[in-house]
């Protein structure tokens, strides 16, 4: 990920400012992403307890993500494979260059609804865009120019 240039954050708060007001806090959870993903995707599930270390640490190191655990709660995290199949070929033919032909990693945490892709920002920016946003991410200039580039991405905007 490239450092954010001046130019980049007034083109985010311009985005901010613009939408906003329109959006309405209606993020999923972390079962809800699992659940659309086994919906449309063939997955692989990962045991690797280091793998679901990863997610679980991503969650618990990192402020923001921690915050959006319930009261009390731990990560539960759960890791799959996308299999290269069905509705996933079309992922995997788009992988990013960089990624290609390597399988394609998501990591959720069920209890924060902390997600991680590893191998293609297209299905990253699919989950931004089915994830939507809390109330606290809507006053994020940035999570909102992020979400608006998701929706725009797939034509849903």
């Amino acid at each position: 990920m490239k450092p954010a240039t001046p130019e980049m954050v007034r083109e985010w708060k311009k985005i901010h400012k613009q939408y906003k007001d329109r959006l309405k806090p209606n993020r999923k959870s972390g079962q809800e992403i699992v659940d659309y993903l086994l919906e449309k995707y063939s997955l692989t599930p990962i045991s690797d307890s280091k793998a679901k270390q990863v997610i679980s640490l991503n969650v618990l190191e990192n402020e923001p993500l921690r915050e959006k655990l319930p009261e009390g709660a731990e990560p539960n995290p759960v890791a799959f494979y996308l299999d290269n199949e069905g509705e996933g070929k079309n992922i995997y033919q788009n992988q990013d260059e960089m990624y290609r032909g390597s399988k394609i990693f998501i990591g959720v945490d069920l209890s924060s609804g902390y997600y991680l892709v590893e191998g293609s920002s297209m299905l990253w920016d699919e989950l931004c865009a089915f994830q939507e946003l809390d109330s606290k991410d809507i006053e994020n200039y940035f999570c909102v120019a992020q979400y608006i580039s998701c929706l725009k991405r797939f034509n849903k905007l």
